[in-house]
């Protein structure tokens, strides 16, 4: 069997360096199935989802345990390549292999965009027993649709297979990957990377991808790959739907519920399915209502779906015009009981942001760094083309600046560097964990403060809507689509290793602070002082 390539230095240097940078910007980055990678030696090509640029990448190399792999030859478009840039140096170094794409090179110049050296490379490689990262959408963008994907990937098993046709025995694995963000571009948001069961080929097996190839068998090899990366993140026609979908998921498992990271991607991922259906309806009821008819029948079930989405859709506004959680409609509080956390989580909030000051200063040059260079960015196109690289740009200008404060500090303390070299990344990190939590709190005093303002009529009145969509939301999901009755219950015992929770003896009886990560009640958390629930207006 192959050896694969050499890991060059670079790689190691890459990979260790973002496995901080991705667990400082990312509060949890859950990876699941890790078992079906397969080991260093054998032909693969991993396959992934392609919203959040460079990140995605990133996020690949860190999700490979080297003991299973010892790299993951990465590919780039052409255009990040030859430039003074860290990005640039960034994808080089790691062995990335350029790819020129025809978007990216003006009518005349078609021509040069030329891949067929790059692709008998990456054959080679392949041939060597390496594994290479390619995602199949052709770029990446900030829309909660996957596209379809290009058909390259299905075309180079083809090749590979038909160089080796000699070798009955020879092997290549198709590695699907589904990547989830909560906010992809927000600050300790969290990330889920799930990998597939890989698809096997070879020579003696499949012998219908072998030259000359019916290219109908490239398209369903093609259709397969979506099918299967799809299949387990959030893929909506729209953000309107995916808003929806997370009101139906806190509905159905309310605020508290102990599940993990995968498990929330999973129902919301069933609710997701079922809004497209309501997607659908609203545009066969529209095009009835004109007139136009169609050969699918609108049925009540079709109907139930679409005002369902839309009473969601009202719900979820009020509550973001108010700045509550649905937990404090479905759990109400006394007056009183609001009058005395007031001051407990004031108190709280500013005991934590006195704790996590020194740390503050040496992180304040980071943010300024980072919210300077987002700021220009953003200015330079629409949001649909520019948000999905904001993540990119935080974790590399966060990953320079922090460097250069890291050395700064050990440079002026030069007598106890020794000392401050360590020091200075546990104080940060030990102020970042403070910070989260002194958050938190000012964001329960506000939203307090808020449910006194709001009075009690107007959240009875919530309350008796919320008790109806309840039973509409419960009925939908245990009746139609499956889900356990008893979300509370089952979520508390299901689930593995792997739940984005807090697992260790001494970490597990720390009730309130965890020195790992913050422990969130809900997976929509950010560090921000308002509950991230709104999407972008475009779709």
């Amino acid at each position: 069997m192959p050896k694969g390539s050499v890991t060059p230095w670079s790689y190691e240097l890459i990979r260790f360096l973002f496995k901080f940078v991705l667990r400082i910007f990312y509060g949890t980055v859950v990876v699941e199935n890790t078992e079906y990678i397969p080991k260093t030696g054998r032909p693969c090509l991993v396959c992934a989802n392609h919203s959040n640029s460079l990140t995605d990448a990133l996020l690949l190399v860190d999700a490979v345990p080297s003991r299973i792999r010892n790299m993951l030859r990465l590919t780039a478009k052409s255009t990040q390549f030859g430039k003074p840039t860290f990005t640039s140096w960034l994808v080089e170094s790691a062995g990335t292999v350029p790819l020129k794409r025809r978007k990216d090179y003006e009518q005349g110049q078609i021509e040069d965009a030329d891949n067929q050296n790059v692709m008998s490379n990456l054959m080679e490689a392949l041939e060597m027993g390496d594994a290479i990262c390619l995602f199949p959408e052709g770029s990446s963008r900030y829309h909660p649709t996957i596209q379809p994907l290009k058909t390259g990937v299905s075309r180079i098993v083809s090749d590979v297979l038909t160089r080796n046709r000699n070798n009955p025995d020879f092997e290549i694995s198709v590695l699907t990957c589904s990547i989830t963000y909560m906010h992809r571009q927000h600050f300790r948001s969290d990330v889920l990377v799930t990998f597939n069961p890989p698809m096997s080929f070879t020579v003696k097996d499949n012998p219908e991808l072998l030259a000359p190839v019916n290219y109908d068998e490239i398209r369903a090899l093609t259709a397969r790959m979506h099918q299967e990366i799809s299949s387990r993140t959030i893929d909506a026609p729209s953000w309107d739907v995916v808003r929806a979908a997370k009101s139906a998921s806190r509905i159905y498992a309310p605020l508290g519920t102990r599940m993990s990271l995968g498990d929330y991607v999973r129902v919301t991922r069933i609710f997701v399915e079922a809004f497209k259906a309501s997607e659908s309806a609203r545009t066969k009821e529209e095009e009835g209502s004109s007139g136009e008819g169609t050969d699918d029948e609108y049925t009540e079930v079709d109907a139930e779906l679409v005002q369902l989405r839309r009473d969601l859709h009202n719900y979820q506004d009020q509550l973001s015009r108010w700045g509550i959680k649905d937990d404090r409609i479905r759990r109400p509080l006394r007056t009183r009981t609001i009058l005395f956390r007031l001051p407990l989580r004031l108190g709280l909030t500013f005991g934590l942001i006195t704790l996590s000051l020194p740390g503050l200063l040496l992180w304040l040059p980071v943010f300024l760094t980072t919210f300077y260079a987002v700021h220009n960015f953003k200015k330079s196109g629409p949001v649909w083309d520019t948000w999905d690289e904001i993540a990119q740009y935080k974790l590399i200008y966060g990953l320079m600046s922090g460097l250069a404060v890291w050395a700064l500090s050990v440079l002026l303390t030069l007598p106890m560097a020794g000392v401050t070299v360590f020091v200075t990344p546990a104080l940060m990190w030990m102020s970042l964990r403070w910070l989260e939590d002194a958050v938190s709190a000012f964001r329960a005093f506000l939203a307090l403060l808020r449910l006194l303002r709001v009075g009690k009529p107007t959240l009875k009145a919530m309350r008796e809507k919320r008790a109806e969509l309840h039973g509409r939301v419960m009925k939908l999901a245990i009746g139609t689509l499956g889900l356990p009755q008893d979300p509370e219950t089952h979520f508390l015992e299901a689930g593995g290793k792997e739940k984005g929770r807090v697992r260790s003896r001494w970490e597990s009886g720390a009730r309130y602070f965890s020195v790992r990560r913050r422990r969130k009640r809900d997976w929509n958390e950010t560090l921000r002082l308002y509950d991230k629930t709104d999407y972008p207006t475009f779709d």
